[in-house]
This record gives structure tokens, sequence and C-alpha cells, in this order.
């Protein structure tokens, strides 16, 4: 071995052939005898003519050092040279001390750091000193002198933790040793990342050792890599990737089940100088949920690996509107402030407007965990009858009150409710707008502050009983409740009492309500019982391991030292509580080496007074190969230099290239196509008819007499519409609502006919829809009676039996009869009742919204379109309208006082004008106060 190089050669003899490369030299630099000169007097028209050939008279210098630099080359290789890096410690009879980072950061490089020990105990025990190993994860091991053979046994038994250690909680231990044993040689084997108080190990281990040797391993390894802060967002899941210090720039992570299964693959890029960057997974939200464990490609060590557990599903939640105010206004809908409390934690989809009913089947159909519906009335039996099916198997079902949901009779809520609600304030009552009270302490909203700024000025009453205040989780200061909720089955059922926009209450603009809602999405999806956690103890329950990482990010068996961890755990892994997973194998909980927070940074060692060094393979290496390479290389650039310099090349350059160029000839066909004429089927003739001008359109009840007495009475009302306004409407249409396209309509009149089958449940749910999206439908049950639909009396009538039949399966909102300051009465003409064949019958609108001082209907429409989805009458209209083809009356009137039939048509006008142009008339109203805040 040559001294101070870790170089040797397995036959040295051989480089005695380097004694040659003088006479070699010489060898190449002999030149030929020099010519006699003879004077001839013609050679000076030799001058002139210009040599083909240069043949130079000596070889360049610089030629004859190539060669010889590769001769030399053959000559080293044929010596066997052999690189033997030793990572010993030379120099020194005291004993050595090896101090081993062993948390998760060293377990990346950990092979080539056990080499380098073991190196340092072999040379140790060649000096015959004995060594003492200090791995930093343990303070409270004892620190003893070995012989070489004894450390390289404890060297092999040692491990990575899947932790980040405490370097500065062994420094006593080292004091304590040093000064039993005295002068002594230190090795430090860094991984080279501070994970946390660093600087103070750095002081300390400078304090400690003193004026003793210390040599610092802190280099020749790549940087270790880790995973912290998940976060499952709306569009993607991320994950930071952070690094030390320079060194890999890209990579993969991959995401793996619960199984091991690989789910995707998201790439990362470190810009020169970062420390931490991002990679995404752009997957849907359903896989991303089945997500257990994020890891590096290619990286071994515990911080490589991020484990997910259900906090960190996206729970995808459907929203379903029964308010006509989503089309309307939307920015001011129960949906809009729903969806803007659930998005930051949970995966928000949204029902098809006006079709509340599809909707639940179509998330039924999805299976999600969680739905929530925001003043939906009354639902037909089946869709009843899959939503108590799917709360039994664990859904979780929120409602909130409204107009609609006070006028139902609903089993699908937690409590009994009272008809009608309650109005709290406004000059109707002596009652003011209450505050909330505390939360109920065994309720999943447990702990939350109180806010004192909500005040509830509507709610849905619950009806008295004994288990009421088990399962109310909010309440008023008056103890009424504000939020019930109740397990049933695996599922859950809960209510708040108070609409989700701002008509009712001013929750929906607290972040109270945002923390209410994510208590509640906690509670789905997670376990076979979801109402597990209404109890609200969770920080006193506790899980025992189920499954840890080791150093090196694999899984296994929980170690004996690792102990059972409070359910709401949060914080990085330690050493009582290793990275893995914990509690039930249906619901784990997962702790991580680095918790959401962590960084990873660069440890400084250059401040210590020490050596520095860098771990190398510690295996030896043949150079022949490298030598012998690098010798054919120089030969071959040797031969190309005399090819280039005698007649070979040379000749070859002053030949002139021939250039030969290829025609491509590209043949380019440009084919139209060109659409052939298709036959408009019966559904394309429906809706070209429909949209080529406004309609008037009925439901065709297949009573023929019926059904002509009321295309008579909407042919007839269109006439009257072109004569006496701007309105030139088409043929009335007569629709099936069960196959036909509805929106093309602003208006649809239903004669109600008494006996008559109920129409079907898709026809009723695309009425529902049609109704939801702006349409407006007038029943007509033509028995001419005063009494709204659901009451008493009259109403038993067979034409009002037959409407209740119909609108029991359509979520009808709250209906009062036509105010007198309505905008119904004042679109076209003033009216005070709408006669038709009777004008004895009351009509009946949507109920408009009272404020807190609406003494009767100051305010005649509501924001927005402000269009009532149904009207009902019992008045006939559609009678009095009828026209013979001579223009005279169909049916006679009752009891036909003058001008009635009049009064008849100019009712269809208002309707048809208030279907029209909604609240346009109303918004008149405020034209004089305008006017007069302008100064005009």
């Amino acid at each position: 071995m040559i001294a101070g190089l870790p170089l040797s050669f397995a036959e040295p003899f051989l480089l005695l052939g380097l004694l040659s490369l003088p006479v070699l030299w010489w060898v190449l630099r002999v030149m030929p005898p020099r010519p006699r000169r003879i004077e001839f007097p013609p050679t000076r028209l030799l001058f002139d003519i210009a040599p083909k050939e240069e043949t130079p008279s000596r070889t360049p210098w610089w030629l004859t050092a190539l060669r010889l630099m590769a001769a030399a080359l053959v000559i080293l290789a044929a010596a066997g040279p052999i690189w033997n890096p030793q990572t010993g410690l030379a120099g020194s009879r005291a004993p050595l001390v090896i101090l081993l980072d062993d948390g998760w950061s060293a377990a990346s490089s950990w092979d080539a750091r056990i080499k380098a020990a073991d190196e340092l105990i072999a040379n140790a025990d060649s000096d015959r000193r004995g060594v003492a190993l200090v791995p930093l994860s343990e303070p409270s091991r004892d620190i003893t002198l070995m012989p070489g053979g004894t450390a390289r046994v404890a060297l092999r038994q040692l491990s990575p933790k899947p932790y980040s250690i405490e370097r500065v909680e062994t420094l006593p231990a080292i004091e304590r040793f040093l000064k039993a044993t005295g002068d002594c040689e230190i090795a430090w084997l860094s991984d080279g990342v501070d994970t946390g108080r660093g600087p103070e190990f750095l002081e300390g281990l400078s304090k400690t050792i003193g004026d003793r040797t210390l040599t610092v391993f802190d280099g020749g390894t790549p940087a270790p890599l880790a995973l912290a802060a998940a976060e499952n967002a709306a569009a993607k899941m991320t994950v930071k990737v952070l690094r030390a210090d320079g060194g890999i720039a890209s990579g993969i992570v991959r995401a793996i089940d619960q199984k091991g299964s690989p789910i995707g693959e998201a790439r990362y890029n470190f810009a020169p100088n970062d420390r931490e960057t991002e990679a995404a997974f752009d997957l849907p939200v359903e896989l991303r949920n089945d997500i257990a464990r994020l890891e590096i490609a290619g990286e071994r060590s515990a911080g490589a690996v991020q484990l997910l557990d259900k906090r960190w599903r996206r729970r995808a939640i459907g929203i379903v509107s029964g308010s006509t105010s989503d089309t309307a206004q939307p920015l001011l809908a129960p949906a809009f402030y729903l969806t803007r409390a659930l998005a930051p934690f949970a995966d928000v989809r949204l029902g098809d407007r006006g079709a509340p009913q599809q909707a639940i089947t179509q998330f039924l159909d999805q299976k999600l965990p969680m739905l929530v519906l925001a003043d939906v009335g009354t639902l037909s039996p089946e869709i009843r009858e899959r939503l108590n099916a799917w709360i039994e198997q664990g859904g979780v079902l929120v409602r909130f009150a409204g107009p609609r949901l006070a006028q139902a009779d609903d089993d699908l809520v937690p409590v009994k409710l009272r008809r009608g609600g309650r109005t709290l304030g406004g000059s109707l009552t002596w009652e003011k707008p209450q505050h909330m009270a505390s939360f109920a302490a065994d309720g999943p909203f447990a702990g939350l502050a109180v806010p004192k700024d909500i005040t509830v000025s509507r709610q849905v009453l619950a009806e008295p009983d004994a288990v009421l205040a088990t399962k109310s989780w909010a309440s008023l200061e008056d103890g009424t409740p504000l939020v019930t909720g109740e397990r049933r089955g695996k599922g859950m059922v809960s209510l708040f009492h108070v609409s989700a926009d701002m008509r009712w209450s001013d929750l929906p603009m607290s972040g109270t309500f945002v923390e209410m809602l994510r208590r509640i999405v906690d509670l789905s999806g997670y376990t076979s019982n979801p109402g597990a956690g209404v109890a609200g103890e969770t920080g006193s329950e506790t899980v025992a391991p189920l499954r840890t990482l080791d150093g090196f990010g694999a899984f296994g068996p929980p170690p004996s030292t690792a102990k059972p961890m409070s359910a709401d755990f949060r914080d990085r892994a330690t050493p009582d509580h290793p990275p893995g997973f914990y509690g039930p194998a249906d619901g784990p909980l997962a702790v991580n080496a680095l918790a959401a927070a962590d960084r990873i940074a660069p440890l400084d060692t250059l401040s210590l007074r020490a050596r520095h060094a860098t771990y190398t393979n510690a295996e030896p290496r043949d150079l022949r190969g490298i030598l012998l390479s690098g010798a054919l290389a120089l030969f071959l650039l040797d031969a190309i230099v005399v090819a280039m310099l005698g007649a070979g090349i040379a000749g070859l350059l002053r030949r002139r290239t021939v250039s030969a160029a290829l025609a491509l000839a590209l043949a380019m066909s440009a084919i139209l196509a060109v659409p052939s004429p298709t036959r408009a089927d019966s559904d394309d003739d429906f809706a070209m008819k429909a949209v080529s001008q406004t309609r008037l359109a009925y439901v065709v009840t297949g009573n023929a007499d019926i059904d002509s007495i009321v295309k008579a009475g909407l042919s007839g009302l269109t006439l009257f519409l072109a004569q006496r306004t701007a309105l030139e409407a088409g043929d009335p249409v007569g629709v099936d609502p069960a196959h036909d396209e509805l929106a093309f309509f602003p208006l649809i009149y239903w004669p109600v006919v008494p006996g008559a089958p109920k129409p079907p449940q898709d026809a009723i749910n695309r009425i529902d829809a049609y109704m939801k999206q702006g349409g407006t439908v007038l029943f007509d049950t033509r028995d001419a009676i005063e009494a709204p639909p659901g009451e008493g009396g009259a109403s038993q009538t067979p034409g009002m039996q037959a409407l209740r039949d119909i609108l029991s399966s359509l979520d009808v909102p709250e209906l009062e009869p036509v105010p007198r300051e309505h905008v119904l009465t004042k679109t076209f003409y003033l009216l005070r009742d709408f006669p038709g064949r009777f004008n004895t019958g009351q009509t009946w609108v949507e109920a408009l919204p009272r404020g807190e001082d609406d003494e009767d209907a100051s305010r005649p429409a509501k924001g927005g379109d402000g269009v009532s989805p149904i009207i009902i009458t019992s008045n006939d209209l559609a009678g009095a309208w009828a026209i013979r083809p001579d223009g005279q009356p169909m049916l006679p009137l009752t009891p036909g006082e003058p001008r009635q039939r009049e009064f008849a048509f100019r009712s269809g006008v208002n309707i048809v004008m208030y279907t029209l142009t909604g609240n346009y008339k109303a918004d008149q109203v405020h034209a004089p106060a305008l006017i007069e805040r302008l100064g005009q």
C-alpha cells in the first residue's frame, strides 16, 4: 500500500516497466540523417510548385507525450492496482468512542454508516484498542468499553429508530463516560440532519469532549427525504416533500391503499435552493379516500412514509335544496351557505335544482355517507323507504327547516314537529328573537364556544315528550331545541330547527355553523357506527398499537415498548408511541414520524473543532479496467491524429463531397364529411313546436271532454292575450308529464279529474323538478270550494281529494290565499279576485316571507324572480275561457254575473303575465322612493 493513499498493487514488480518510458521517448524522437545540400540552379523553378503532401521531419512533442501516457497506463494496469479505502483513524492508541445517529433520518444510508463503523472498529481492534458504541437514540444506555469483536457484534444488532432522536439527552451519559475514561478518540457518524435542537447539541458536545480528538463523518451519502402535512383538498391530495439540503431534485411519491395495492403516483421537483416542495395526486375523491400510505419511491425510512387514517378522508356530501330561491337568488340560497361551510373539509355535491327527489335518488345510488336536505318537505313513499334503509346501514342525514318542512308530515326527523313553526319578534307577537344556550355535554357539539351574537327569529317546534331532552344537541335560551338528533341503526338523523339561509336565523353566517357541520361530518363514513362519537368522550379513550413502522418504513408487529395512546393523539411519533396504526382494524388512528408543521434542516457541524471525513463504501475496487480503457482511448486518439497528419485523412479531406437531395412528395387530401340530413322524430318535432313561439300548456287527462274544453279555454285565452297585450302566443300544447319535456312552457294548466288514477312517480318527479326550476303549475279542481287542500270540510270533495293525492308526493311550499297586494293582482289588470266559470272559490299561492315589521302584506313579493311555483284554484278558469269556433262561449257561467267572463279572461292575463315577468310590477312600488332619492 502506498503511504497516505488507500492504493495497492497485486503485481507491484511490474511497475519497473515504468523505467522503460525514457527509452521509449528517445526511440520516438529518433530522426533520419540530414541530407546533403547540392546547388542546382533549376531548383529555383521548383519553389513555385505547391507540394501535394508534407512529411514532418520529427514527431510533435505532444503526440509523443500522448503515446507515453498510453504506455504508462498499460504498465499500471498490468501491475493490478486496487483502490482500498480505509475509514480507520490512524495515529492514536486511545480507546475509540463511536457516536452513532440512529433516527429515521439515518435509515436511508444505514448500510454505509454501518460499514464505516465496522471499519473503524476493525482498525481499532488491530491496534488492540477498546471500543464504546453510543447510539444517540438511547440516552439511558450504559456506555462501556468492549473489545473489537464484541463491538462488531453489538453493531450488527443496532437498527434505525422510526422517530426523531433527541441527541441532547445523551450528553450527560457521554460526559460521565469521558470523565471516567480520560483520553480517548471520538468519531461521530452523523446523518447531517437537524430535526430539532441541533445547535444546542453541537454546543454541548463541544464542551463535553474538550481537547479530545473528534472526527465527524457527515458526507458521502445522499441527503434523506421526508413527507409531512398531507392534505386531502377539494380537487387533489397534496403532501409536502422535505429535504435537508441539496441533493435529489426530483422523484415520485406513491399512494397505496390499506391492502398494499398501488393507487397512483405523483411527481415532485425541487428548485435549486428549496428545502420543501409538493406532490399532488389528481385522483377522484373515492380513490383518494382509499389511500392509507404515501411513500417516496426508493427512500427507505419511516420519515419518507406518511400514514393516513379517517382524518384525511374527504367525505362526499350531497346537498339537496327544496327552496325556489336556489334559482331566483343563488347567492342567498341555502345551498350557497351550506356549500361554503362544508367545502373546506368535504367534497360537496349539489343536487339538480328543482328536482330534490331525483337528486336524492342519485346520491343514494352513489352511496354517499352523508346527505343534507335543506327545506325539503314532502317526499314520496319510495324515497322515504330508501332513505330509512340507507340510514339503518350507516348513513347520516342532516335536515334544515323551512316553510316546506314546517307544513309537511315527515318521519325522517329525530323528533315529532308541530305544523307551522314559531315566529319570534315582529309586530304580531310579544316574543323577541332568542339567543343560543349552551351545547349538550353528551352531544357532538360539546366543547364548542357558545356565540352570543346569534339570534333566531323563527323555528320549527318539537312536540314535548319524555325523550326530547336526550335528543337535543343545542337549544335556545328559552329551552326550545335548536338542533336535535338521534341514532337509527348504524346511522343518524339530525335536524336544524332553523333554515340553512338567513331567513330564520343568522347562524349560517357564523363560524360556529362551520364547526357544527364539521363535527357532524366527522361522524359520517368512518366506522360501522357513525354515531359512536356522539357522546363526545373520545378524548378519554385510549387505543392500543395495531401495526407499527420500523426505521426503514416497513410494517411489523408493535415492539414491547409501544404503549397505548389517547384517541385524539395528534403529535409526532415518540419512543413510547412509534409511527403506525393504533386502534381497531376497521378504523385505525395513524401516527407519523413527522407532524404536519415539522421541517428538517441541515446540521451545521463546521462550528465544531473537529476533523471531517466522508462515508465510503469500504469495498476494494479493481482499477485495471479503468486504466486499460483509458489506454485504449489514448491509442485511438493517436490513430486519429496520425491519420489527420498523414495522407489518409488529408487526401480524404481534399475530396469534394457529393451532395444528394432526396425529394419527398407529400400528397394531402382533405375529405370533408357532408352531414346527411336527418329526419326529425316526434321528440324533435315537439321541441321545435314548443320553442318556436311562447305557448301555454295543459296536462292531458285522458278524458276527451275535459281535454277538449281545456284546449278550447287556453286557445281562447291565447286569443285574448293577442287582442289586449303585446304577447302573441302560439296554440296551446297538451303534455304528458311522464314523457314530455316541460321546461319549454312558463305555465302548465292541470285540470284535476275526480277519481282519476294517481300519476306515476316519474311524472310527479318531473313536475316537482319543473316547479323548482322556475315553472308554474296551475291546479284547477273545478268544484268552487274555498278551503285550501289539506283542511277538512269542503276539502273532502272528489276534486280536492284527487288533488291531495297528487300533492302528497310533491314538495309543496307553504300556501296562503292571494294577498290583497300580491303581484298577481296587478301584473296587468288591477284585480281583487280571480273568477272563472265559478266565482266562489279561493285562489292559493306560495306564502310570502314576512319581515319583522310587516303588518299585512307590505312586502308584495320576495326577492329574486318571486313567482309562486304552484297556483291552486277551484273556479274552473279554462271553462270560462273556452270559446267555440263560431266565437260563442262553450260553457255557461255560475252565477253568471255581468262581466264575470271578462274578469275571468283578465285573471288569465294576470296569471300569464305573472309567470312571464315575475316581480317586475312589485319593483315599481319602489320607483317613487328611488326618484325621490335621486332628487327628481
